[in-house]
């Protein structure tokens, strides 16, 4: 008969700031600052012996040992309690106390190894870092990592290029990255490089990879979604510190949580979110991404960051499945086949329940489904944090709740979202609550159906309504000294309090997942596929040309005469001027929203404001040419011996009228970069065409009137009235003071510094316009 086994304790692994330690069940483990302990943690709060842990039959104990300021195990004070795996044990105080998390000896390469990710404060507490997803022999003297199946080490990820980067032995035994020419970028501890040694415990970080160096070992960790955040006392100030809009709040996010931040108008919402995403870092504090800086390690960590505003960051005249197309275009890299990013349009479609609608114009949807393809958009590129600010904004009860199960799905399948909102109605979906007092102050955290009756309401807008009404009442220190405080902010933080952020300058722009060409064409395509499909812009664009020109034929008559002549020039002058302004005057402060998030994630301003001048100036030259043939084709245009200055004077007056109507577009593209709202262009676009009339020399003197002169200099149709009168030699038809303008003359130099004048004009307008689209952009992306 053989006799019983009895059963031990499991090996552990106790995981603190210092290191980590494996503890077997055959002795105990004395824990204190007492530099013989077997766990030595130096902080002052704690006892120089302080607790001991002790194998007990199936499983261990840890035991305080008379410490000063106590052992604290699962949210209690504690004398003696069972711990396991998971357990998280904090020393001398229950909310900041030294930590330490015990994980199972079974998933220990990261616990064993003998060197762990110096960025990683915790590793064991988090979703990526507890153990490797693979570990590698460095057998080769180069290791070639890639999306490409001829790499070493292949990475099955659309933002990680074909062939990313190399890690390579140096003669002197060490180890270094080199990139090569990857489009998303290499990074080391977070920072992007093109070369550089690799020390053991540095993290190497590709796409959604990070790779640690352990002995003849590379330890592969993916980041598969399934992360945590801890908010760790952040405060944001404005007015030089007299105004707060963010004071000190901290709170951890679990990995598959589905976070609720709401609260009354002014509370800090916006601010919190910006912080969080790193838009505009906090003046104070820190936000861990899985126990990593996020703001030190941002340039690499944005990429797992998803970003869905209020507005909807969408061309609405395209297609479902045309515009997450051109969208993976822009963030994937260059290197991607079409196959490859069609596949995983197909695939996010799928996942949001998009497939039947795919073909179907997106300001043809519902409120719900235009948000489902603005969520499916930032999911193109598997980010693991969401975050989501006023999704249900606008949208009835049902799809409001609709929206809500959306993010309660996209959580569930291992993801961290966070969504700031207004509405209270399917709050009962997620798993935490964060409701914001007015000053930018935690008023409760916690699960949602416990939140009004910790306030005393039954219902919401009761509590609103006290949230503005007592200013005064201590609603941050009324949370604080709670149970629920304790509970699920003090001891379910397993991350170490961090130091002080890191400056928003020192935060690298983000990385191009495309050429600047590569970028230009795919912005010219779909900005040329946008206004295709636009009906009421087509039906304008052709009409405009065709009824100035037309009014043009009528003024003209068959010849140019003293009675038609100025009257035909002034005419070509305001059409040039509504054809090209026109065109351009809503462009950029329509597209704001969607701007900003692209070039968040990697847009090139220069090459989007390019896609606009390309698109808008091929129409806008096309309508000239048009307005300027229908005006006056057939017409006696009576110029000095039948010839222009350079040209025959139809083809000439066709081209000052084609660069006035691209000097006027580019005028139009920077009042749409100056105005906030959309509905203001209009009557701007009217004021600029009075101006044009005004100050172009027809109805005015304007040579040598001191001020109104120069002033008009900076009036395009100034300068092309000037050309088009040369041209024609307005000054023989039409005798007068107002034609004896210097830059109305038939001569050579005269004509060409016209023309010179216009394209300065727009070469200083656009100028103009890209130091204002810098001011749109986040904080972050004005370097």
């Amino acid at each position: 008969m053989e006799r019983p086994v009895a059963p031990t304790a499991p090996e552990l692994v106790i995981e603190t700031d210092a290191g980590s330690t494996v503890m077997s069940p055959s002795r105990d483990y004395r824990v204190g600052r007492d530099p013989l302990s077997d766990i030595v943690i130096d902080d002052v709060r704690v006892s120089w012996h302080h607790a001991v842990l002790r194998p007990q039959a199936d499983h261990w104990t840890i035991e305080d040992e008379d410490s000063t300021n106590g052992t604290y195990a699962d949210g209690m004070r504690i004398r003696e309690w069972g711990v396991g795996p998971g357990s998280v044990i904090r020393f001398g105080n229950p909310a900041d106390g030294p930590c330490a998390v015990l994980v199972d000896r079974g998933a220990p390469p990261a616990a064993q190894a003998p060197a762990r990710p110096s960025a990683v404060s915790m590793p064991s507490a988090t979703g990526t870092f507890r153990q490797p997803t693979t570990v590698r022999p460095l057998s080769a003297r180069t290791v070639r990592i890639g999306r490409g199946p001829d790499n070493d080490l292949v990475i099955d990820d659309l933002v990680v290029s074909r062939q990313h980067a190399e890690l390579r032995a140096l003669p002197d035994g060490t180890y270094e990255i080199a990139d090569l020419g990857s489009h998303n970028g290499t990074y080391l501890n977070g920072q992007p490089v093109d070369r550089a040694l690799v020390s053991p415990s540095d993290i190497v970080g590709i796409g959604h990879s990070a790779f640690c160096l352990v002995g003849d070992q590379l330890q592969e960790y993916v980041d598969t979604g399934e992360v945590s955040l801890d908010v760790q006392d952040l405060a944001v100030s404005v007015d030089r510190g007299r105004r707060t809009l963010l004071d000190h709040v901290s709170f951890p996010v679990g990995e598959k949580c589905l976070l609720a931040v709401v609260g009354p108008s002014g509370a800090g919402k916006s601010t919190l979110l910006n912080a969080l995403t790193g838009l505009r870092p906090a003046d104070h504090g820190t936000v861990l991404y899985d126990g990593r800086d996020l703001y030190h390690d941002y340039a690499e960590l944005r990429q797992r960051i998803g970003l869905v505003p209020q507005d909807d960051i969408l061309h609405s005249q395209l297609t479902v499945r045309r515009a997450l197309g051109y969208a993976a275009e822009l963030r994937f890299p260059q290197d991607t086949a079409k196959a490859e990013r069609q596949d995983r349009v197909a695939e996010v479609m799928r996942e949001l329940g998009l497939g039947q609608r795919a073909d179907q114009p997106i300001h043809s949807l519902s409120g719900g489904q235009r948000k489902r393809v603005s969520v499916a958009l930032e999911l193109l590129t598997k980010p693991s944090l969401l975050f989501l600010d006023e999704p249900t904004s606008g949208l009835d009860p049902g799809m409001d709740r609709s929206v809500m199960h959306m993010l309660r799905g996209l959580a569930d399948d291992g993801r961290t979202v966070i969504v700031v909102t207004h509405s209270v109605l399917s709050l009962d979906v997620c798993d935490r609550l964060l409701v914001l007092a007015p000053g930018g102050r935690i008023a409760y955290y916690g699960p949602p159906d416990d939140a009004l009756a910790f306030f005393g309401f039954e219902q919401w807008p009761e509590a609103f309504e006290a949230f503005e009404n007592d200013r005064d009442r201590d609603w941050a220190g009324t949370y604080r000294e709670s149970p629920f405080h304790r509970q699920y902010i003090a001891n379910s933080t397993a991350q170490p309090l961090l130091p002080q952020a890191a400056e928003a300058g020192s935060i690298a722009p983000p990385p191009k997942a495309q050429s600047w060409g590569a970028q230009l064409r795919t912005l010219v395509r779909r900005y040329a596929a946008a206004l295709s499909a636009d009906r009421t812009f087509l039906v304008i664009m052709i009409a405009l040309p065709f009824v100035m020109g037309a009014m043009t034929r009528a003024l003209a008559g068959s010849r140019l005469t003293q009675e038609t002549a100025m009257n035909a020039l002034l005419i070509l002058c305001v059409g040039g001027v509504l054809t090209g302004a026109a065109n351009a005057v809503r462009e950029l402060v329509k597209e704001r929203v969607i701007y900003q998030r692209e070039r968040a994630v990697g847009l090139s301003r220069s090459a989007y404001l390019m896609s606009k001048i390309v698109v808008l100036g091929t129409i806008t030259v096309l309508q000239a040419i048009v307005l300027t043939q229908v005006g006056l084709a057939g017409v006696d245009l009576n110029a000095p011996g039948g010839e222009g200055v350079l040209m025959p004077p139809l083809l000439e007056l066709s081209v000052a009228v084609a660069v006035l109507s691209f000097t006027a577009m580019m005028l139009g593209l920077l009042v749409s970069a100056l105005v906030r709202k959309e509905e203001v262009t209009m009557p701007l676009l009217v004021l600029l065409a009075i101006v044009q009339v005004v100050f172009c020399g027809a109805l005015l003197k304007l040579d040598g009137v001191p001020g109104i002169e120069q002033l008009a200099w900076l009036v395009p149709s100034r300068w092309a009235l000037g050309a088009m009168a040369g041209t024609i030699g307005l000054a023989r038809i039409v005798p007068g003071k107002l034609t004896a303008d210097p830059l109305f003359e038939h001569s050579t130099g005269v004509w060409l510094l016209d023309m010179g004048m216009l394209v300065v004009l727009s070469l200083v307008f656009g100028y103009a316009v890209a130091k204002l689209l810098r001011r749109h952009e986040p904080a972050i992306m004005r370097k």
